[in-house]
């Protein structure tokens, strides 16, 4: 049946085979508003395997059709369409080479009869729905094609293909990241949400200035850029099993076909539907996402940590997100330090309190889950006992892997240096992210307090060294987690220790972390943690983000391995019991039992353990 719609997208097509002599760009004969298609053409021996290779890499790859054997046409795209002729540009590859780019096929029309076409959905796709949601279209603006990059993202292989994912890269106003994220997301023929948002190193891009194909798109000031998957990623491939003849369109030079771009409502959208965008680094520049629906469980577990049965005001301390916002940089991650360590009972040997390890241990078990690599740093006057907690912690089954403990002695100016980053490089670091739990913090006049006041400094190794030089280190963010504002990190919120807490002008701790969770009790702000990563992890929008669009639902194993790492009432009694062993007491009180910060571990902290389960597994 023949309409207005297909009328057009035919009379488009026919102005490409009549081009002979033209001028024309990436988009002369685009029709605005309706769907375009990159086109891969193989040999029908290849035919399956590149099948099975977009189906695995849906996000660059989407398939809209493919062809049988021989097939000119794309009846369910297109009306009266013929491939060798409907795009503006072919390029001709032999063995994976680039021979050539031409204007037809017509003269590999014998070839052609044993070899099959896919047509891929485009980006150029959701440029109207970009626009209709307000967002300037830089390339557009500018006459330009899209700028496209080659990535040090491999994607999943298939047969014999496998090649690095290609991405488009446009500009977009940070006030419409969210707008941007929102309307491209529900397009998945059309590549779906971004896979990055921020520097393009990130991706293994050097030079920006520079695409592998399109044409330089200028910034404007006040622009991030912004990366979708891209289907010129089947160029790649093509070059990647090195077929004797293979032909793919020219970068920018797409297929018309009649349907018509899509856009999507976002009142129609869920919450598990709808993407929200957070920063997460200005050194690099970093943004993450995660559904409304996870942020929204979230903000409930902060919610529940933030809880004061113990009366100390804490919540003068408390900053919305700072637990989301840490979580979302710990889920990018790969090699995670976490430090712990308060001797407030300077008068005790040991003098260390049962608020701080637990949560430590359980943020190392869920980091471990999800793949990252942990250290514990912690005084060396501690580090046998540490080492011998960690070891009961694991024979108890607290946590599944032990994870290292060790100690940081500062021999001079550079020891931070040296101790972060291989061979004291600061373009390379060991850890990206460095955690902080109810770690003593240095004050501004350099000593360390406990909440009563006194200094404890002989007690404490510089490990806030580690937190100034990460501040200075592109690429390692840092958290602290405190409950009275003294801890490292907790500087971040250090004025309004000062006014606001006990002692406050004294002890408040001096050194700021990129994010500081404040909590009723510090191992409750570590709970929260593991419990956020959980829910972030199983968010479909931030999995595929973290995974660049590649990534697969998580399968029942895993998600078993990860509930399996939440807290529970009966691991953190057990650990409790082996702080108890070796004489750590309750940070308020000093008392030697199942009690942390004055509260017993029965009703108090099994309440909120037991709480913190109910809102996670809600995520399940």
């Amino acid at each position: 049946m023949v309409t207005s719609q297909n009328v057009m997208g035919f009379l488009s097509r026919a102005a490409v085979r009549l081009r002979t002599g033209l001028k024309y760009s990436a988009q002369t004969f685009m029709k605005p508003g309706y769907q375009q298609a990159n086109v891969v053409i193989l040999h029908k021996s290849l035919a399956d395997d590149f099948e099975a290779f977009c189906r695995a890499n849906s996000s660059p790859l989407p398939l809209l059709y493919r062809s049988k054997c021989g097939e000119w046409g794309c009846p369910p795209l297109a009306t009266g369409s013929d491939i060798r002729d409907d795009c503006p540009e072919y390029c001709v590859f032999e063995n994976g080479v680039l021979v050539k780019k031409v204007a037809s096929l017509s003269s590999y029309t014998p070839q052609l009869q044993d070899m099959v076409t896919f047509y891929l959905g485009c980006s150029f796709g959701f440029e109207k729905a970009l626009r209709a949601a307000g967002v300037p279209v830089r390339n557009v603006e500018q006459g330009k094609n899209v700028s496209m990059y080659k990535t040090s993202v491999l994607c999943m292989k298939a047969g014999q293909f496998q090649c690095p994912m290609v991405v488009s890269m446009r500009p977009v106003p940070q006030h419409k990241l969210e707008a941007a994220t929102l309307c491209t997301h529900m397009i998945p023929l059309a590549h779906g949400g971004p896979v990055h948002i921020g520097d393009p190193k990130l991706l293994g891009i050097q030079d920006s200035s520079h695409p592998d194909y399109g044409d330089p798109v200028d910034m404007c000031p006040g622009d991030v850029p912004v990366f979708w998957a891209c289907g010129v990623t089947g160029v790649e491939a093509v070059q990647s099993c090195k077929a004797a003849l293979a032909f793919t369109h020219s970068p920018g030079c797409m297929f018309l076909t009649d349907q018509k771009s899509e856009t999507i409502s976002p009142i129609t959208l869920e919450p598990a539907q709808c993407p929200l965008v957070f920063c997460i680094s200005q050194n690099p520049q970093h943004y993450s996402m995660a559904s409304e629906r996870a942020v929204q469980q979230i903000r409930a577990i902060e919610e529940l940590v933030v809880e004061d049965p113990g009366a100390r005001g804490i919540r003068a301390l408390f900053m919305q997100d700072e637990l989301l916002k840490a979580c979302l940089s710990l889920s990018h991650s790969s090699s995670v330090l976490i430090t712990t360590g308060f001797p407030t009972h300077y008068m005790h040997d040991p003098p260390e309190e049962t608020d701080g390890p637990p949560g430590a241990i359980a943020m190392a078990a869920m980091l471990q889950a999800l793949g990252k690599e942990v250290v514990i740093v912690t005084d060396d006057r501690a580090l046998e006992m540490n080492q011998h907690i960690m070891r009961d912690a694991l024979e108890k089954g607290v946590i599944k892997t032990a994870v290292p403990v060790i100690s940081f002695q500062s021999k001079g100016p550079e020891s931070a240096l040296h101790f972060l980053c291989r061979d004291g490089n600061p373009s390379k670091p060991r850890f990206d992210h460095l955690v902080a739990i109810e770690r003593s913090g240095r004050a501004a006049d350099g000593n360390y307090y406990n909440m009563r006041g006194i200094n404890i400094k002989h007690l404490v190794d510089p490990i806030d060294d580690l937190f100034t030089t990460a501040s200075t280190i592109a690429g390692i963010t840092t958290t602290g987690i405190g409950d009275g504002g003294n801890e490292l990190g907790m500087g971040k919120v250090k004025e309004a220790v000062k006014a606001l807490m006990p002692n406050g002008s004294q002890i408040a701790c001096d050194v700021a972390a990129d994010f500081a969770i404040t909590a009723g009790v510090s191992n409750w702000g570590g709970y929260g943690v593991a419990c956020a990563l959980y829910v972030l992890n199983l968010c479909s929008i931030h999995r595929r983000y973290i995974q660049r669009g590649l990534g697969l639902h998580p399968t029942p194993e895993q998600q078993s391995r990860w509930t399996a790492c939440l807290p529970t009432i009966a691991k953190e009694e057990e650990m409790l019991h082996i702080l108890v062993k070796y004489g750590v007491r309750s940070g308020k009180t000093a008392n030697l039992g199942l009690e942390v910060d004055g509260l017993t571990f029965h009703p108090y902290h099994s309440d909120i353990i037991q709480r913190l389960r109910d809102l996670t597994l809600q995520a399940a």
